[in-house]
């Protein structure tokens, strides 16, 4: 029996979606032991809380500082504390890897790729390492110590292109996209979707993610839905405000000064995503990499709006540039992009065509075939 552990760490909910994602995949094989721990969480509880509520704060309430705390981390004073601090860490890190013993550790986030390959550099912990990277542009604190990473999974060609240049051998990189749910893959009964939602299936559907718990650009992201409720009588909408009650309220407000509760329709919270993203003609949302490559794969094209500073503007760059997305800028009028769009359906149907080109539909299972083949076990499911 072969053992995998599998670290996270919830700074967004990106890492610890594609570590959950690996870990139901790698349960479906035979003679392999899964287990997955939030990395930060176990160096320190109080250091979790402290350190994932300061990024939260400051991505809500200062997104341009985290923009500049992001890109100044890859390099200089910054990264150099970022990296010193990581190897403090790593050595209370040793002692879960040392009682685990795993044959093989996945890494969802940097932190945890860094400090395994510290311990690794030192010959403190004798396993092998995988780095899994979760957007769609690199950052280099993901490859601190790739020497002693065996595996890099990668969302896009471009990003394989630039850990080249940063010295990483090729060997090692594969281009597998973002790790996604085996739900995204199912067959739905969309007649069934429709009658739940209460949704008409004579009228495309628009899926509306606010942004969640960061809840960024509160008047902006009511405008953004104002202006598609306003311009796009024809549609249905689905709007989805998240952990966010102040959100929530104000789309419940529109809806009704719109009178608009026919044809739009208003949820804190939702676990059918891939449902919806199964009848849905275009999402619109912050660019996460995980949303984002749960669109691509569902063949939707993205609507985007309010990305943090940092990594989120990169991904909505590299959207952008491969056609797959349009992105609302603070300096847009939201009527002139949303008319333009929609207005011209030959362009959303490039768009969806050009889904196809980046959607990564096999990454989970891919990624996983790929780990186990490093500790040489065959890929049969129970």
């Amino acid at each position: 029996m072969k053992k995998i552990l599998i670290l996270y760490a919830k700074y967004g909910g990106g890492h610890y979606s594609a570590a959950n994602s690996i870990r139901i995949e790698l349960e479906k094989y035979q003679n392999v032991q899964v287990e997955m721990i939030d990395c930060i969480e176990y160096i320190s509880k109080v250091l979790n809380k402290l350190t994932t509520s300061a990024y939260k704060e400051m991505a809500k309430k200062v997104p341009y500082l985290w923009g500049k705390v992001y890109s100044n981390s890859q390099k200089g004073v910054l990264g150099h504390i970022s990296s010193r601090t990581n190897k403090v860490m790593a050595i209370k890190l040793k002692n879960l890897i040392k009682e685990k013993n795993p044959d093989l550790v996945v890494s969802t986030h940097p932190f945890s790729s860094q400090m395994v390959s510290y311990l690794r550099r030192k010959g403190k912990i004798d396993c092998k390492l995988v780095t899994v990277m979760t957007d769609f542009a690199p950052h280099e604190q993901w490859l601190v110590g790739h020497e002693y990473s065996d595996a890099f999974f990668v969302s896009n060609e471009t990003m394989k292109k630039s850990l080249c240049e940063y010295g990483v051998d090729s060997n090692k990189i594969y281009v597998s996209g973002i790790p996604l749910s085996d739900r995204f893959f199912e067959k739905f009964d969309k007649d069934a979707i429709y009658q739940e939602f209460g949704l008409m299936k004579d009228k495309p559907v628009i899926l509306f993610f606010g942004g969640g718990e960061f809840g960024l650009g509160k008047d902006r992201t009511v405008d953004i839905l104002r202006s598609l409720i306003h311009n796009l009588p024809q549609c249905q909408i689905v709007a989805i405000s998240g952990k966010n009650p102040k959100m929530n309220a104000a789309f419940l407000e529109l809806v009704q000064n719109y009178h608009a509760q026919d044809r739009v329709k208003v949820y804190d919270y939702t676990n059918k995503v891939p449902e919806l993203m199964s009848i849905a003609s275009i999402v619109v949302s912050k660019p996460g990499g995980l949303t984002s490559s749960e669109s691509l794969a569902s063949g939707l094209p993205l609507l985007i709006i309010n990305p943090i500073p940092g990594q989120e503007e990169e991904n909505a760059t590299f959207l952008e540039f491969h056609k797959v997305g349009v992105w609302i800028k603070k300096s847009d009028d939201p009527d002139a992009v949303i008319r333009s769009l929609f207005e011209h359906p030959e362009k959303l149907n490039e768009m969806k065509e050009n889904t196809k080109l980046l959607a990564k539909k096999n990454s989970t299972k891919e990624i996983c075939e790929i780990v186990l083949s490093l500790i040489s076990i065959h890929c049969n499911q129970i």
